[in-house]
């Protein structure tokens, strides 16, 4: 794909008549425009979510758009690993391939520092290790379909990330917009290093990268809270925010698109990629350190206790 973008919509997506996506936080904001999008073009649509009634408000709206689309309901907590484990190994008992695979689930700036339920950092802990872990115990039924793709979503904050292997958790010091940068630099190095893992083992998936821009979710609200100052500028001056159907265009890109390419990043082309149409994004200096992002993925499988190559 060039650097130009060629004004790439959902429209865009090409009709299936088969294959199943994965997408975590699907029930509302960015995961849900994925799900509606892709599950209009044609495939078999599994909505993740910790909420079961968020998930049959968002398996109704979507039925509701389109009739005939074919999308289901699976309850996750990537702040648990027991969790991830337990929806794995149902999806490995179901033995269907997985074809594409959206790593979307997101927590953001919290004020006070919050733990998963496995000791972890939750920002780091969820955004990362939580797909991380999920990403390594589906790895056999990715392997098992043709071309499987796995997109995992970044953010503009990881421009400032970094990775503090003295401190990943922020348990010396937390500071909420910093623990998130490092939880979204990880995301990308994740994404990166998955492409060449694949490519070195011949796993045959395809590992991109991509990124909503500013986009009008309740992402904000949830994480740092309504009354933050990031809170109230999402509430109260919407305009400045691009809609989520619009920030999930570069996630569809790269999940979709026959000219997206593994190993690479996507994101809006304007305004410093904080809006407009899917095109490739800048990868920060800091996230194409190769030994830096092979010291990550070793210690996030001691952490997450998973290993990759079991899976193979």
């Amino acid at each position: 794909m060039k650097k130009e973008t060629k004004n790439w919509t959902a429209s865009n997506i090409p009709q299936r008549k088969d294959g199943l996506a994965v997408i975590t936080g699907s029930t509302e904001g960015i995961g849900y425009e994925d799900a509606l999008a892709l599950s209009s073009a044609g495939w078999n649509v599994i909505v993740m979510g910790r909420n079961a009634e968020k998930g049959a408000d968002a398996i109704s709206k979507i039925q509701q758009i389109n009739p005939k689309a074919k999308v289901s309901f699976e309850k996750i907590d990537l702040a648990n690993l027991s969790s991830i484990k337990s929806f794995a190994s149902r999806m490995i008992e179901r033995g269907e391939a997985i074809d594409l695979l959206i790593n979307n689930a997101g927590v953001m700036t919290p004020p006070n520092r919050l733990e998963t339920a496995d000791g972890f950092e939750l920002q780091f802990g969820t955004n990362h290790i939580g797909h991380f872990a999920l990403t390594a115990q589906l790895l056999l039924l990715l392997r098992k379909a043709q071309d499987a793709r796995v997109v995992t979503v970044s953010s503009i904050a990881n421009r400032d990330g970094q990775i503090n292997f003295d401190d990943l958790q922020s348990t010396t010091s937390y500071v909420p917009g910093k623990a998130y940068s490092q939880a979204k630099i990880a995301n990308l190095m994740f994404a990166l290093e998955l492409q060449r893992q694949s490519e070195k083992h011949g796993w045959g998936i395809t590992s991109i990268a991509a990124h909503p821009g500013v986009s009008r979710t309740n992402l904000l609200i949830n994480g740092a809270g309504k009354w933050s100052t990031p809170g109230i500028m999402r509430r109260f001056f919407p305009f400045l925010f691009q809609p989520q159907s619009q920030g999930a265009l570069p996630t569809l890109f790269a999940a979709t698109s026959p000219e997206a390419q593994g190993g690479l990043y996507y994101g809006p082309n304007k305004m410093s990629e904080t809006r407009g149409f899917p095109s490739i994004a800048k990868i920060p200096e800091q996230a194409n350190d190769k030994e830096v992002a092979q010291r990550l993925w070793d210690v996030s499988q001691k952490l997450a206790k998973v290993e990759f190559s079991i899976s193979i």
